[in-house]
């Protein structure tokens, strides 16, 4: 079945097409008859809107255009005509705005809600709206603390401090942020833990995460793809020398890898969750036997998967995607 697919992203003219999930998404989309919009998240527009009743009887609409891409560097959209989408119009919408998790990121959930759903006049958003507001990658992971290592979420100096007094060699966290910026290793005997404190909280007004460092995070950092609460493999992101993140755009580096018993164990756990709250894409994290955060707003690493397990992820979640909606 042909469906009209609206995509709510940064701009598709500076991805990278080698590496990038949502132009994998696409590809795989348009392959299947599809027809692609494409839109900035602040072109979302809720409430009276003119000639153009941007929400008229609960509708919701945004600046598109429609795109059709292909494999080719520096010629690999082409777009059609801009013009305000009735976003109700759409079968699907795939929101795949990068983060941070700030307060623009929740409003543009709050009104992908008023579309949100499956059946006659409704858009199935994927990842559900409400279930990605309900569910910081950070925080979500802490429902499961004997899948974790040793973590603590605070505001408290003190409480942060005696933490890092058990653990020595811990990892500082802000809880929103993405792509590994903020995030430090704290050695035993490091004098910088006090300055990282107050240059956070004279920043911010969020808790910060502490977490044991897992020095098996040096072997790899798992990326594991769920699709629908069910995994389809794995890649492993082994840090740069030097560097204590594992995130590719840092350096890491991609390699291929196996599920584990305790991988498959740790998704077995999380996987109905993720799939009775309409969470249909989701990468986790894995270092070691430790499960470290559960990725639901933008996940990434589905072209990865495929040049090292030989699948087609992208059709994987679209079959998810059409099941819901068919």
């Amino acid at each position: 079945m042909a469906l009209r697919i609206a995509v709510q992203m940064d701009p598709l003219e500076h991805v990278n097409i080698d590496g990038d999930s949502t132009f994998a998404l696409m590809l795989e989309a348009q392959r299947r008859g599809h027809e692609l919009f494409v839109y900035p998240v602040d072109s979302l527009c809720l409430g009276e809107g003119g000639a153009e009743a941007a929400l008229d009887c609960g509708r919701l609409s945004a600046r598109a255009r429609p795109v059709r891409v292909q494999r080719v560097k520096g010629d690999h959209a082409h777009f059609g005509e801009e013009s305000r989408l009735d976003l109700g119009t759409t079968d699907a919408l795939l929101m795949r705005q990068d983060p941070p998790f700030d307060m623009g990121y929740i409003t543009a959930t709050h009104m992908l809600e008023h579309v949100h759903g499956v059946g006659a006049g409704k858009t199935l958003v994927v990842n559900d709206p409400r279930s990605v507001r309900d569910a910081p990658e950070k925080l979500l992971v802490t429902h499961y603390p004997d899948l974790m290592p040793p973590t603590l979420v605070t505001w408290d100096r003190e409480a942060l401090t005696e933490f890092r007094a058990r653990y020595g060699d811990v990892i500082l966290k802000p809880l929103y942020g993405n792509g590994g910026a903020g995030i430090f290793r704290i050695r035993e005997g490091d004098e910088n833990f006090a300055s990282l404190l107050e240059m956070h909280f004279s920043r911010s007004r969020e808790p910060l995460m502490i977490q044991r460092y897992e020095p098996l995070v040096r072997k790899g950092d798992k990326r594991i793809i769920l699709v629908d609460g069910k995994p389809i493999g794995a890649i492993n992101r082994v840090p740069a020398t030097g560097e204590a993140r594992s995130n590719m755009h840092v350096g890491g580096r991609a390699e291929a890898v196996a599920l584990t018993r305790r991988d498959e164990e740790i998704c077995e756990r999380i996987g109905s969750h993720l799939r009775d709250n309409g969470l249909i894409f989701v990468g986790i994290d894995v270092i070691g036997d430790w499960l470290t955060e559960i990725n639901v707003t933008s996940p990434t690493g589905l072209q990865e998967l495929d040049r090292f397990n030989n699948v087609n992820s992208a059709g994987l979640i679209w079959d998810a995607i059409e099941c819901r909606i068919g």
